[in-house]
């Protein structure tokens, strides 16, 4: 679990911070984990041992596959002792074999620090398709996703995330408060690769005027026979809502740190 992928990025830039298989073999469960609260160094506990040390704001570590069952996350400031104090958590994870999940750090609407696990769709994509998956990870109010100033997902909060199958190529996305097209984000091109969940993470604070996004990629989704991308796009294509638990999105108006360390547990927030 000490593989970091670092990724993230302060202002506009989009990194990717990860590509992982499409799905854990039928015994395991494909586990990332993101951190996401701007500037807090971390060291992340897994039923009660230390398991990333000096965890850094945009780091992904994973996939890592792991056995089916729950396991007790605690993330604690960096150089803890123990997992007795922790800034997030303790967190109960139930991994269910054969699925791909992402665990993520990051703030609340409100700026307080939580946990969420998201469980990734690892579907079979449509020949010439990609998945686009926006998670709102942020400490802002509901945002709309715009593409060539036009809403195509409105009003996504904190904890929620939307997905979007879409014809391969680059989406022009930008971000802006909710029933409103002037951007506080963007725009900034995503790719959308073919047989690939590209899935992009608002994570931050408005309130610090600072923007933190992270991009994950998860390949394997090809159907057959392939399809041939299509160019850039206006994000009209094909849009489904997510069914699993309502976490995460994307693009919020976000930023870095309105947090120092906290101490205090948080619980996690999941359906």
């Amino acid at each position: 679990m000490r593989r970091l992928i670092a990724g993230g990025a302060a202002g506009l830039a989009i990194a990717v911070i990860g590509a992982a298989p499409a799905t854990a073999d039928e015994h395991t469960a494909s586990l990332s984990v993101l951190h996401g609260v701007p500037g807090l160094t971390v060291d992340v506990w897994v039923n009660g041992d230390l398991t990333l040390d000096d965890f850094e704001p945009g780091d992904l570590a994973g996939p890592l596959e792991l056995p089916a069952g729950t396991y007790t996350v605690a993330i604690t400031a960096m150089d803890a002792a123990d997992d007795s104090s922790p800034a997030i958590g303790p967190v109960e994870l139930p991994l269910e074999a054969g699925t791909s999940y992402t665990a993520v750090a990051h703030l609340d609407a409100g700026g307080s620090p939580t946990a969420t696990l998201f469980t990734n769709d690892t579907s079979t994509t449509a020949a010439g398709e990609g998945r686009l998956t926006v998670r709102h990870t942020a400490a802002a109010p509901a945002v709309d996703i715009l593409a060539g100033g036009t809403a195509v997902i409105s009003g996504l909060e904190n904890p929620d995330e939307e997905i979007l199958n879409l014809a391969a190529g680059t989406v022009p996305a930008a971000v802006a408060a909710a029933g409103t097209t002037d951007p506080v984000i963007g725009p900034a091109d995503v790719t959308v690769a073919e047989g690939v969940n590209t899935i992009v993470y608002a994570w931050g604070s408005l309130e610090d005027e600072n923007l933190a996004l992270a991009v994950q990629t998860i390949e394997g989704l090809h159907s057959a026979p392939s399809g041939v991308p299509s160019g850039e796009l206006g994000l009209a294509a094909t849009e489904q809502s997510t069914n699993g638990w309502l976490i995460g999105a994307m693009l919020a108006a976000a930023g870095a740190v309105v947090l120092a360390v906290r101490r205090r547990p948080v619980t996690a927030s999941r359906d």
